[in-house]
């Protein structure tokens, strides 16, 4: 896939790889910058990647920030309802403006995720390190360039149907494990002027980062979900508005509440 000039913003909650031992052994230097690094590796001087944690004034993604990213992204797990809602409506605001969001693993339940989706966004799951395999069934699409068929994971969380997501507008990988679940693990959308991927592979329990192939689909992802403005020309960011005319005076997106999963007992 060719690869045009691209500011890229990696965002990771950096609870689980500060927190907890076995996590941190395997990604030492966090998530994020395991992920930046694989991008900049793959993408090279074409894209400029830079990363933003949980723990930063404003999440790192302050207006002008996001101004400045035409990729976003993100890897959230244990911290959804962390992140501030302020935040999530801007980066909402930014997708439909045209910025590219591409979405991890357990972020599937990341506020910013469910409230594009308008859905629960919740997945059949267990975690048994079992093997997944992931299938390629749109082998022309521009995320599959460069990927084998399938892709083969050792262990890996399985993450089953039913998916609680609208109707994918591009279905590029369906995973199978040994328990019979099959899962659509990576999904193509539209909101708006923005393009979004979800994929479904990495637990943070395993080292799929670090991983060639891991690391070339998420830079397809990246590639694709890239706005077709070329980097460094102005565009509209107002085009949308604001997005307070869409919300119910008095109740906080989405409607109504959705339960995530509760963070254990430390």
């Amino acid at each position: 896939m060719a690869v045009a000039a691209c500011r890229i913003k990696v965002w990771c909650e950096n609870v689980q790889d500060r927190e907890d031992e076995k996590v941190r052994a395997i990604y030492p230097d966090g998530m994020h910058n395991t992920i930046a690094d694989g991008l900049r590796e793959l993408l090279g001087e074409a894209a400029s990647v830079s990363t933003a944690t949980l723990h930063e004034p404003e999440h790192g993604l302050t207006q002008a920030v996001l101004d400045e990213t035409e990729v976003l992204v993100w890897w959230g797990h244990f911290a959804h309802e962390d992140v501030e809602w302020d935040v999530v409506e801007r980066v909402q605001s930014r997708v439909l403006n045209g910025m590219g969001l591409v979405v991890l693993h357990s972020a599937h339940l990341s506020r910013i995720f469910r409230t594009l989706m308008g859905t629960s966004c919740h997945v059949n799951w267990r975690d048994d390190d079992e093997e997944e395999l992931v299938w390629t069934v749109a082998p022309g699409h521009p995320i599959a360039e460069g990927i084998p068929h399938p892709i083969v994971i050792p262990e890996q969380e399985m993450y089953g149907e039913f998916f609680d997501i609208p109707a994918p507008e591009e279905l590029v990988f369906v995973s199978s494990f040994r328990g019979g679940e099959v899962f659509r693990s990576g999904c193509c959308f539209t909101r708006g002027l923005g393009r979004i991927f979800y994929f479904s592979p990495g637990h943070e329990m395993a080292p799929l980062y670090f991983d060639p192939v891991i690391r070339r689909v998420i830079a397809n992802g990246v590639t694709w979900a890239a706005p077709s403005t070329p980097s460094g020309a102005v565009r509209d960011d107002s085009y949308y508005g604001e997005l307070d005319w869409f919300r119910p005076s008095g109740v906080a997106p989405p409607w109504p509440p959705v339960e995530t999963r509760v963070r254990p007992p430390q």
